[in-house]
């Protein structure tokens, strides 16, 4: 099979040994081949799929979608809200506003926290580092599990009823917009050229780039301390294979931080080097991204107090199910 990022390797070599003369075994040289390595693999894979997917972007209008979800309160309205989630590059903190806009808009409560679950965790930028650092299996397995969550957390949301946990400016917001909105299919939507598709998806590529290349860099270069300096038996011994309760702990020391998932995967992918379990350090990249606590701050404003116990609950129950069984279908 060939390998796409062989010239990256190559080129990290060369910088590595030829220009600063050092051993690629040394703990210097090992985290600068890492950090070489991987900075032009992940921009070149953020830029080519985030090039694509924002040109396939432009055949989705975010009225009709929105008006389409308000209508849908079975578990296929919560299936398609976690797949717009994918396609839509947000963090955690800037979903929260279309959350809101969601709820206003008449979308249900449990199918647009089915789209807050998924946007962070799953989307297009997770999806391109993902496969980039781990592989198609992991990445399919992660999406999968991933988008299973979303469904299911919202589903379950939406089955307790629990709107009367909504902050009530948000159904005075709501009401105010009712009457106001005509139906989207009013023939007045002017058809792109192809032309004007890669312009926006050059526009959308460029945009996720500026947003989240310093994230990644930083990223990057954290995994590359770690895979040059901190000794493996250190971090197994707190969160191997070996420890039952490895996953739960990833978990508690995740949902305290708050990263892009542009800036935690490197972080994941220089633990995984140093044998930690690929669905323990993903439960973490899960509770970094979709339990971090800005995002609980953010949400608080338009949610009760119990209705968010409710969700951090159901997250954390998720995730945790999540990184055991990433561990025994990846074994």
């Amino acid at each position: 099979m060939v390998d796409l990022f062989y010239p990256f390797d190559w080129l990290s070599n060369q910088i590595v040994t030829k220009l600063l003369g050092l051993s690629l075994h040394s703990s210097l040289g090992s985290a600068l081949h890492f950090f070489f390595y991987d900075v032009p693999k992940v921009l070149t894979l953020l830029i080519v799929i985030s090039f694509i997917v924002g040109t396939v972007q432009t055949f989705l209008d975010p009225q009709k979608i929105r008006y389409w979800i308000s209508g849908k309160r079975t578990i296929f309205g919560n299936g398609l809200a976690a797949t717009i989630g994918i396609i839509t590059p947000f963090c955690s903190c800037s979903a929260v506003p279309l959350f809101i806009g969601f709820l206003e808009a008449g979308v249900p409560l449990g199918v647009t926290f089915s789209y807050l679950i998924a946007a962070p965790m799953v989307n297009e930028v997770a999806v391109i580092l993902l496969w980039g650092l781990f592989g198609l299996k992991a990445t399919v397995i992660y999406i999968a599990f991933g988008v299973g969550l979303a469904i299911a957390a919202g589903y379950i949301i939406g089955m307790l009823h629990l709107e009367k946990w909504v902050e009530p400016f948000v159904w005075a917001l709501q009401k105010s917009r009712q009457g106001s909105e005509s139906d989207p299919d009013n023939g007045d939507d002017m058809e792109l050229t192809w032309k004007e598709r890669f312009e926006q998806g050059h526009y959308s590529a460029s945009e996720i780039v500026k947003s989240v290349w310093l994230y990644v860099v930083g990223g990057i270069a954290i995994g590359a301390g770690i895979h040059g300096y901190v000794p493996a038996d250190i971090i197994t011994q707190w969160a191997g294979a070996g420890n039952p309760l490895a996953v739960p702990i990833a978990v508690v020391m995740g949902v305290p931080l708050y990263a892009n998932i542009a800036g935690v995967l490197p972080i994941t992918e220089a633990l995984v080097n140093k044998g930690l379990p690929l669905g323990t350090v993903l439960s973490f990249t899960m509770a970094v991204t979709a339990l971090s606590l800005p995002e609980m701050v953010i949400l608080r404003k338009v949610l009760q107090p119990q209705l968010l116990a409710v969700f951090i609950a159901l997250m954390t129950m998720g995730i945790i199910g999540v990184g055991y069984l990433f561990n025994a279908l990846l074994i």
